[in-house]
């Protein structure tokens, strides 16, 4: 970062720092009131055992009072730790983490930050950045997120980096992971450590439910999310294709993944329900470049439409064969929020797209723990880092990490030694109970297999070319709500 980065990124974050010292002493409220108790006990026994310490007669006829007195301090110390103890959430079944004086609270970033979806993970992991600094301490104790884990956007990447965030028993919590099929080897080891784990771009139904009170298969207690249920964004496309753009018939392809599997079906079941005909369902492998032949056998069909909810580089390579495959000219191409970021906006073969995703239009929205709003976000985030984030999961980051800060605060109280003391089940016991939480994204509930965002889904038309890329991130052509 150049110097003159610097000077603009501390410019930024002084309003920032003004926020998170409001905050922290609002938050750090209650426990001066209680140490305020301790004081006046305190300062009752020095004024009685001034009196006891008079030259005279009085103290020895006073010597019998004395027990009794000498006793209060350590009742009302009692009395303050006790209070202390219970005036947080949590029963203790899942264990809890000591942080000593100096220390700091430990929670972890997990995103895809390396390899083609870099775009998604990079602006996640930074959003929560910038929410620990806005959020400030938790009870006077400083939030270190460390180094920025990486998810790999795979099973494997998901795997190895949980194995390493169990490995330490003072983990509170991890925002991740960016790609569905990346939860699903994650979630489980560390859901299962007692460390809850909360995504803000994992979007697949396995990983929470069906939206009908069915659990998914690849559900995990201690797991939430603030990104959509991909349920939500199966019914809009389809509404959109059917209603909006008129047409009938339409094939899919995903690569096997959750996230593209688990979409590519529920764009089925809501476009087969509502009178539409999927033609063919494909699948395709991430590493396949010749996207010639699985073409040529969707093209046999004659869909009307292609959706293909994948990532890159095989969504680069099926936009840029399709229409040079016989019988897919005039095919109108879709994809989803795998795909909706600046470099694929900005790919040449990308033009005329349609592709859904979150809907972005946050505007005033304010985030209710640091009292930010989208878009001094957006601004602080240009002036940080130079750019503008390139997929759409920024504000749904963090939300999902000041969730995560006040589930932590919620969850602990300091002790008479200074230390902070955090409940591990109190940490799930505030997210399950999230109702009604303004954040960037909007009113925030969380149900209770751990689905908390919103599910607003807009489609946008790409505008074509790099100079429009930005513009086609905001070139909304419809708008669905559940």
């Amino acid at each position: 970062m150049t110097q003159e980065a610097e000077a603009a990124s501390g410019n930024c974050m002084r309003p920032i720092a003004q926020i998170r010292r409001t905050s922290s002493m609002e938050r750090d409220m209650h426990i001066k009131q209680k140490l305020l108790k301790l004081s006046v006990a305190l300062f009752a026994l020095s004024l009685v055992a001034a009196a006891c310490g008079d030259d005279g007669d009085a103290t020895v006829t006073d010597t019998t009072a004395a027990p009794a007195v000498t006793e209060a301090p350590d009742e009302a110390m009692e009395e303050s730790e006790d209070e202390m103890m219970t005036d947080h959430l949590g029963d203790g079944s899942l264990g809890a983490v000591q942080v000593g004086p100096g220390e700091a609270v430990q929670i972890r970033s997990l995103e895809a930050i390396t390899g083609d979806v870099a775009f998604l993970g990079l602006p996640n992991q930074r959003a929560t950045m910038l929410a620990v600094e806005d959020f400030g301490p938790i009870h006077g104790f400083e939030v270190e997120v460390g180094v920025g884990l990486d998810d790999l956007c795979s099973s494997d990447g998901g795997q190895a980096a949980a194995q390493s965030i169990v490995a330490d028993e003072d983990v509170l919590g991890v925002v991740g992971t960016s790609c569905s099929g990346a939860a699903v080897a994650a979630a489980p080891l560390i859901t299962g450590a007692g460390i809850v784990m909360i995504s803000a771009s994992n979007t697949s139904p396995a990983l929470t439910s069906d939206l009908n009170g069915n659990v998914g298969e690849n559900h995990n207690i201690g797991y939430y999310r603030t990104a959509h249920n991909d349920r939500a964004q199966g019914e809009a496309v389809s509404t959109f294709v059917l209603e909006e753009l008129e047409l009938t018939k339409a094939a899919t392809i995903h690569d096997g993944d959750p996230y593209t599997q688990g979409l590519a079906q529920a764009f089925q079941d809501f476009f087969e329900r509502d009178g539409g005909t999927v033609t063919v369902a494909s699948a395709l492998n991430k590493e396949d470049t010749d996207m010639v032949p699985v073409l040529t056998e969707i093209a046999a069909s004659a869909p009307e439409l292609l959706f293909f909810p994948i990532f890159q580089p095989a969504g680069d390579f099926v936009a840029d064969q399709a229409p040079g495959v016989p019988g897919l000219e005039s095919t109108v191409l879709m994809g989803a929020d795998g795909l909706l970021n600046l470099d694929y906006l900005a790919l040449p073969q990308t033009a005329g797209m349609y592709l859904s995703g979150p809907d972005t239009r946050f505007g005033e929205n304010v985030n209710q723990s640091t009292g930010r709003t989208a878009d001094e976000f957006l601004t602080a985030y240009e002036q940080m880092y130079g750019e503008v984030p390139a997929a759409p999961f920024w504000a749904h980051a963090y939300d999902a990490t000041t969730l995560l800060l006040d589930a932590i605060a919620a969850a602990s109280y300091v002790d008479a030694d200074g230390n902070l003391n955090v409940d591990r089940q109190g940490i799930r016991d505030y997210l399950n109970s999230v109702e009604n939480y303004s954040g960037l994204i909007g009113t925030i509930n969380c149900d209770e297999f751990g689905d908390c965002g919103a599910s607003r889904i807009t489609v946008v038309e790409n505008l074509g070319g790099e100079e429009n890329a930005e513009a086609s991130m905001q070139n909304v052509v419809y708008a669905y709500a559940r």
